[in-house]
């Protein structure tokens, strides 16, 4: 591999996690092939001790693991597979004034300015009626589906119609971040037997694989995103731009970490949640009793108590991953004027008072000598007094299922925009801490 080989590894990564479900699909894949069994969450579990295991949560989100020979520590390495983006309504494609849109709403906290004039594709799932004789209601068919092909974009508004663009630029979700898709079919008076286009329930019909009338789409949930690859980029290719940074990122050091992990004492573990981006409390969120529930299941398939697992939460870490926040050249009052995290400085320790971020003094303290004993470089992050900060899922999770638990990740710039920048070297400083970690 030369030397960007892993990073090119991170974009190849990226281009195939086009939304949770593909998220969750490529990592249960990637896990197979080292050897990882998969578990349904709808069946009685047998486990061994020695081997390693993974169960999909609903399609978006998912727990790996990795059974000890012998007693030891509990470590979990957790991070979200969602991305701000815009998702499609029901009933989402119109016509108006010539053009064929598509009506969305915004998924989480979505830079708006940062969509406009980008080629867009579809990713997602579609849900039909189920077609056997003895329908079941309750198991429709579920096919994933990723156009990866430019399908729209949205079109901003050129500056001599709006000359206070650059002044006030405020867009509306409802109005002006609406993809346009197909230029309206017109009658031909030459042909007026020629048939209208499709409308784009009967598009998305005729573009799953198989045979498909639109009837027997019962729903769907979609996710627009940006069709753009990722790349290296400045004078010695030192930054990572990309689409979808926060929190393939993460994802993908997590993935990497339980992938080499040759664990011959206690439990290493991956959990990735869907829905951070709009606050986890979902059946496959991070402030589900999900977790909970599979470290029980876990324990009672190896014939251990509850008060085992107590013992091991009690005594467990997790690390909780997710982008931080670098400081931005340009605007550097926006940062806390002394402890302030940069691209190529390592990973960051994310701390806050309001315990937006999990953390205690102990975690802290765990996390910098790990990266210390390992030659990780690292550094510290908390937000300016006198602003809100974001959060992440590290201290919802640590409240759904008490363990002791520090929030890290790689310093982002552009944070939430439709194409993100990080450091080549912090992400390589993530994998490395992550492998050290789950080791």
């Amino acid at each position: 591999m030369d030397a960007n080989g892993d990073i090119q590894e991170l974009f190849n990564f990226i281009g195939e996690c086009t939304s949770p479900y593909h998220t969750v699909k490529t990592v249960a894949t990637r896990l197979m092939q080292v050897g990882f069994k998969e578990l349904s969450l709808a069946s009685k579990w047998k486990l061994n001790k020695g081997e390693k295991y993974f169960v999909k949560i609903f399609d978006s989100s998912l727990v790996a693991f990795v059974v000890g020979q012998k007693e030891g520590n509990l470590h979990i390495a957790a991070a979200h597979t969602d991305f701000p983006c815009f998702r499609l309504k029901p009933s989402a494609g119109f016509i108006r004034d010539g053009y064929e849109s598509l009506n969305v709403e915004p998924y989480g906290g979505v830079i708006f300015r940062s969509w406009l004039d980008r080629p867009l594709s579809l990713a997602g799932k579609v849900v039909l009626r189920n077609s056997s004789e003895n329908e079941d209601v309750f198991n429709p068919q579920v096919r994933l589906v990723d156009f990866r092909r430019p399908l729209m974009v949205i079109p901003s508004l050129a500056i001599h119609i709006d000359r206070e663009v650059n002044d006030k630029g405020a867009l509306n979700a409802q109005k002006d971040m609406l993809p346009l898709t197909a230029l309206s079919a017109k009658s031909d008076p030459l042909n007026p037997d020629a048939k209208a286009r499709p409308s784009f329930l009967s598009w998305l019909a005729q573009n799953i694989d198989g045979d498909i009338e639109p009837e027997a789409i019962l729903s769907y949930d979609l996710s627009t995103y940006p069709i753009e690859q990722g790349c290296l980029l400045g004078l010695n290719e030192e930054f990572v731009s990309s689409p979808r940074l926060d929190n393939l990122t993460s994802v993908k050091a997590c993935l990497d970490g339980i992938m080499a992990s040759e664990n011959q004492k206690g439990l290493n573990m991956m959990a990735i949640f869907d829905n951070e981006e709009v606050g986890s409390r979902t059946k496959q969120g991070a402030a589900s009793t999900m977790l909970g529930q599979i470290l029980s299941r876990i324990y009672t398939a190896l014939g251990k108590e509850e008060e085992d697992l107590c013992n091991d939460l009690a005594s467990g870490f997790c690390l909780s991953v997710d982008v931080a926040h670098a400081m931005h050249p340009n605007y550097t009052d926006k940062s806390d004027p002394q402890v302030k995290a940069v691209l190529g400085g390592g990973v960051v320790i994310k701390q806050a008072a309001s315990q937006a971020y999990a953390g205690d003094a102990e975690a802290i303290a765990i996390t910098r000598r790990l990266c210390q004993v390992n030659d990780i470089p690292c550094q510290d992050f908390v937000n300016r007094s006198d602003s809100r900060g974001g959060s992440t899922l590290g201290s919802i999770a640590s409240a759904m299922v008490p363990i002791r638990t520090m929030d890290i990740g790689v310093p982002l710039l552009s944070m939430h925009s439709a194409r993100e920048l990080t450091s080549a070297k912090d992400q390589r400083a993530l994998t490395e801490l992550m492998k050290a970690f789950l080791k």
